[in-house]
């Protein structure tokens, strides 16, 4: 099984794709089909960072370029862990070859399922991208090529891309979503060398070479040599600095929250279903929302004009806070933003729209360390907490601790703003109304 999936690994991958960051991308040509399906190449319509080429004018590098990247580096991983390990550790593991073809269907399909605009849109009451994705993987189209091409079971690479998905194969399907999705897994090491490269900064840059010289197969998932200590902690601080840099860069939070307020607005009102909101690239989901004469709307052509709200008030956000915590309940949220707005039209003496105030309330972030640390010459593993590492799970919690701020964003209006002062916004962002 050792030598099957090397040779398919190296034999037929001899479709080269270029690459700006990854220079060239070898793909098989049954993954090249998939590739030229439409529900793939829609991902060039879908920018990788959303509204952050308002802040980074190159970062309009797509869903598309990064799919084949993480393809890529899925390719180069498994690789690596067959060589570094060798047959009696790639078979222990559980690496078939059925189970490499739908790994890396899945690194290429994981975001078919995605929506425009980044992540303006993961809070609100949709269907998650990887449901939506595990649903399109099994429709006829992709599923027949998946199982009569590329020589895979469809049902796997649903489940491997979305782990709410049953499986009931033969494969280790738990295997598969670590290595997708984990401390060192190829969508982090595309995605973060990727933005940096389009971006113009060099906080996201990974040696993805000493990455995978130094990952081991173990239960169910990887597992790092002391030596590769550093790769996890250079991830770490990578995403902490992309995160305070560029994902959440107080420009690209304004205009993320006004396309989320008016969505948001749009489906409490009925004016959008759910659905319609499904399998839209960037411009078709512009092209919706101007279908409706909806106030709220007009926050999405504002963004993309760049005639942004302007940042009224930001604190800390605290957890043990009892207001911050329900403000993370969007209806709550709507609630005390419309009740600003109406204090705010009271003040002022001119009519106030509830979507001219918007409280930003930022996601956590999970900072991953539930890496094993090998101990090749002691043959002994430890958890990563137990390596001594300077990134200690006290100081990743502080990350997001620093980076998690509540916003308060308003329309660019005197009267409005100086009606906000006089409430008191940062007060209110800390207690309430």
């Amino acid at each position: 099984m050792h030598d099957s999936v090397l040779r398919y690994l190296v034999r037929d991958f001899s479709e080269p794709i270029k690459d700006p960051v990854w220079k060239n991308i070898a793909v098989s040509r049954a993954l090249l089909r998939l590739i030229e399906m439409p529900a793939f190449q829609k991902l060039n319509g879908i920018k990788q960072l959303g509204p952050t080429y308002l802040v980074y004018p190159g970062a309009t590098h797509t869903r598309l370029n990064h799919s084949l990247g993480v393809l890529h580096l899925s390719r180069r991983m498994i690789l690596h862990l067959l060589m570094n390990g060798g047959a009696s550790a790639s078979e222990e593991a559980g690496i078939t070859l059925e189970g490499v073809k739908a790994f890396l269907c899945a690194a290429l399909l994981h975001d078919v399922g995605h929506y425009p605009y980044a992540h303006s849109l993961k809070e609100l009451e949709v269907a998650s991208h990887e449901a939506l994705t595990a649903q399109r993987v099994r429709e006829p189209d992709i599923s027949g090529l998946i199982s009569g091409e590329v020589g895979t079971d469809p049902g796997l690479v649903a489940a491997i891309i979305d782990p709410h998905v049953p499986y009931q194969g033969r494969e280790d399907v738990e295997l598969y979503r670590n290595l997708l999705s984990g401390v060192l897994d190829p969508d982090k090491l595309d995605y973060l060398n990727r933005d940096a490269y389009f971006c113009g900064v060099p906080y996201g840059v990974q040696d993805v070479d000493f990455v995978f010289a130094e990952i081991r197969t173990h239960a169910h998932g990887l597992a790092v040599t002391e030596k590769g200590l550093t790769a996890v902690e250079s991830v770490l601080f990578s995403k902490y600095l992309m995160y305070r840099s560029v994902y959440w860069h107080k420009t690209v939070r304004i205009a993320t929250a006004m396309i989320k307020k008016a969505v948001a607005l749009g489906l409490r009102q009925g004016v959008l279903a759910p659905e319609e909101l499904y399998w839209l690239d960037d411009q078709e989901f512009y092209a919706r929302t101007r279908e409706h004469e909806f106030p709220p709307f007009s926050l999405i052509p504002r963004v993309a004009e760049r005639r942004l709200y302007k940042q009224i008030a930001a604190v800390p956000f605290v957890e043990g806070n009892p207001f911050h915590r329900s403000l993370r309940d969007l209806d709550t949220r709507l609630a005390v933003e419309a009740a600003l707005a109406r204090e705010a039209a009271g003040l002022s003496g001119a009519a106030v729209p509830a979507h001219a105030v918007i409280i930003d309330i930022p996601e956590p972030i999970r900072f991953e360390i539930d890496v094993p640390v090998l101990y090749e010459q002691a043959g002994r593993v430890a958890p990563y907490p137990e390596s001594g590492s300077v990134f200690s799970p006290e100081i990743v919690r502080g990350f997001g601790g620093t980076l998690r701020r509540l916003g308060l964003f308003a329309e660019v209006d005197p009267d409005l703003q100086r009606a906000l002062e006089r409430i008191g916004p940062a007060e209110i962002l800390q207690r309430g109304p």
